[in-house]
């Protein structure tokens, strides 16, 4: 477990991550957590003391990461950004998220499909599925299912998958 101190930042303008609040994790606290990563770090812990798992370190160059901070667990912290906090993170080999059983019948349910979705890396699985699981209402989830289905069968990873989606609106 490595433990340490940051202050909540948040970016003005940055492409995709505009207005995303996150703690800057640099790269020799990084690599205490997985030595020599330097794609994106599955990590579980505490930051101030409320629990987290199955958030991860993404890389930002030169070695250094972020850990983005949502809305919920920023409310849960009951802390903004310039505030500090105080993190205890390890990397969480084993952190897994389980497919849902209606993306499994509808990539089933076209050619191909299920073996692409199946050949991404796990990582790459979870931003699918993570996705998915976010959905609040059953018209979106449905949405949802036809636009990981459709970028399936054109061999899109998430962030395609996205940028398809914005075109076509």
């Amino acid at each position: 477990m490595v433990n340490f101190k940051a202050e909540i930042e948040k970016f003005d303008a940055k492409g995709e991550k505009t207005g995303w609040s996150y703690v800057f994790v640099p790269e020799a606290i990084a690599m205490q957590i997985k030595a020599g990563e330097r794609r994106s770090i599955r990590v579980k812990g505490t930051i101030d003391q409320v629990e987290i798992s199955g958030l991860s370190l993404l890389p930002m160059g030169e070695g250094d990461f972020i850990l983005p901070l949502k809305t919920p667990l920023r409310k849960k912290l009951r802390k903004e950004a310039g505030a500090t906090v105080q993190l205890a993170l390890e990397h969480h080999a084993d952190f897994k998220i389980e497919m849902p059983h209606e993306l499994l019948i509808c990539l089933e349910q076209e050619e191909g499909a299920l073996d692409q979705f199946l050949s991404m890396q796990k990582s790459h699985q979870n931003y699918f599925i993570t996705w998915l699981n976010a959905a609040k209402t059953d018209a979106t989830r449905t949405k949802r299912l036809v636009m990981i289905v459709d970028a399936m069968q054109r061999k899109y990873n998430y962030a395609e998958m996205l940028r398809a989606g914005r075109s076509r609106e």
